[in-house]
């Protein structure tokens, strides 16, 4: 009889150790949301990664901006004037008269100031993209962390539920056995005020349940619906060094940083060609018409011409001499910026290796929590049904019960926020080492966003009404996304195995 009951709870005690285990698992419908369709969607539609791609389709225009500076400049003008008042003395003067004019300068020789400010803009082409590779990768980390958010306090409002359930059942059998005096009223009280907490505890999940939903609403545009376990992540190191190996060839903080001291020092040639010479070539001409308004003739005997045309050409150069230091201040800020470059790009790799070794120190030891808390949860599964199995034979008391219950929730409470904790840390090393974009997540939809494909189309326009459609929001709002609530599926509960 004892065997058989020792074998009883048992089967039951695995089956509730893998409570924890299946809460972390829900119901998958046909249309059930994964990382990589929810990954898809911010990457369509977040405002952070649609701005920062404005942001960078701006920051290409720099290149034509500054090329424009050695291109020649063609004007024309027009002047049309009424005479109001005649000079006395002047017989021959027009009252009226229509001028037409142009002008064509070609920089030859500008110091080097447009070749070195077009170098600097080129680098900071480069420091924006690597710049937009590093707001994609951190969406996406805040998305996988919203997206197991959801999932943990899923499973925590279930394990709260569930704990409630159980209490509500423990305290009517500890009311009865009261009423047929086996219990005393001390036992229903500590019942009861065990319940009072776990209610609470209940609405305090539930609403970190909400604002976890609403942070997921926030990143990705949509409720999330049906979430499914996420995959396992590609590419994870195998050791820290690893890590860091990649992280610094691969890191886009770490390349923007470097682009920056090019630019800083594409900005020192700049800042000297303002006390170099300058040398332009000027093409102009003008047309004059003074429409009849000219009256007498000349010493011949003609009549004065109403139209006069002109034409010139030559060169033009200036050559500064004294310009009250500014040129040498100029160079010595330049050079200054570039030193700050330089110690910022110092620095930002002091903490990308930092991020890159703390992501994958909290990886490690998550998994570790996650092993050793599956053994808690497993060795509590046992320890509350030997509990219950001995208050039936009045070797413990109902405290013993709930303490007991109380210690198993927690432990499952542990072991899904442990599992959730090393997914997230996982991706953050991901994103330390530069691998968790849309290039290398596998990300579903349509094609990838390729800034260079933007900055090819404008790096060389010189037409002056080249202008882009419109500017139209591309990022989803989420006005019309009900608000989110707590309400959680069923337990897929696997029975005992057999």
């Amino acid at each position: 009889m004892h065997d058989k009951k020792n074998k009883t709870i048992g089967r039951r005690a695995r089956w509730l150790a893998g409570l924890a285990v299946g809460a972390m698992t829900v119901a998958a419908p046909a249309h059930a949301e994964t990382l990589q369709g929810a990954l898809a969607k911010a990457y369509e539609n977040n405002p952070t990664l649609t701005g920062a791609r404005a942001q960078q389709r701006a920051n290409d225009e720099n290149v034509p901006i500054q090329k424009a500076s050695g291109l020649p400049n063609i004007g024309t003008s027009a002047d049309y004037e009424e005479i109001l008042v005649q000079p006395g003395n002047s017989f021959s003067s027009p009252s009226r008269s229509l001028s037409l004019g142009g002008r064509v300068t070609v920089p030859i020789y500008q110091g080097g100031a447009v070749r070195n400010a077009v170098k600097a803009a080129k680098y900071r082409v480069e420091a924006g993209q690597a710049d937009l590779r590093a707001t994609e990768a951190s969406v996406f980390s805040q998305v996988v962390g919203a997206y197991m958010d959801v999932i943990r306090d899923i499973a925590i409002v279930q394990l709260n539920q569930k704990n409630v359930s159980v209490l509500r059942t423990n305290l009517q059998a500890t009311s009865d056995r009261f009423e047929i005096g086996d219990l005393t009223r001390t036992d229903v009280a500590q019942s009861r005020a065990r319940l009072a907490l776990a209610e609470g505890d209940l609405r305090t999940s539930e609403a970190n349940l909400i604002a976890s939903r609403e942070a997921y609403i926030k990143l990705v545009g949509e409720a999330p619906v049906d979430l499914q376990a996420p995959p396992v992540l590609p590419n994870l190191p195998a050791t820290a060094e690893d890590a860091v190996a990649i992280a610094l060839n691969t890191n886009p903080d770490i390349e923007a940083a470097n682009q920056l001291v090019n630019a800083s020092k594409s900005d020192i040639g700049a800042a000297r060609a303002t006390r170099m010479p300058k040398l332009s070539g000027i093409v102009s001409g003008g047309y004059s018409d003074y429409l009849g308004s000219i009256q007498g003739v000349d010493q011949n005997g003609n009549r004065f011409a109403q139209t006069t045309t002109s034409a010139t050409a030559g060169l033009s150069v200036t050559l500064p001499i004294f310009q009250g230091g500014r040129p040498s201040a100029q160079v010595r800020q330049a050079q200054s910026r570039t030193s700050q470059a330089i110690e910022n790009y110092v620095a930002i790799e002091r903490d990308v290796i930092a991020q890159t070794r703390g992501a994958y120190a909290a990886w490690q030891a998550n998994e570790r929590i996650i092993a050793a808390t599956e053994q808690a949860v497993s060795a509590n599964g046992l320890s509350l049904e030997g509990v219950r199995a001995e208050n039936s034979v009045g070797t413990r008391s109902i405290l013993d019960i709930l303490n007991a219950e109380q210690e198993y929730l927690n432990t499952q409470v542990q072991l899904v926020s442990a599992r959730r904790n090393s997914y997230v840390a996982a991706f953050s090393v991901l994103a330390a080492m530069g691998k968790a974009e849309a290039r290398d997540l596998g990300i579903e939809g349509g094609a990838l966003y390729d800034p260079e494909v933007n900055y090819r189309r404008v790096r060389g326009q010189i037409f002056d009404w080249a202008d882009d459609p419109k500017p139209q929001q591309q990022a989803t709002d989420t006005k019309a996304v009900p608000a989110a609530t707590a309400d959680v599926p069923a337990y897929v509960e696997a029975g005992p195995k057999q």
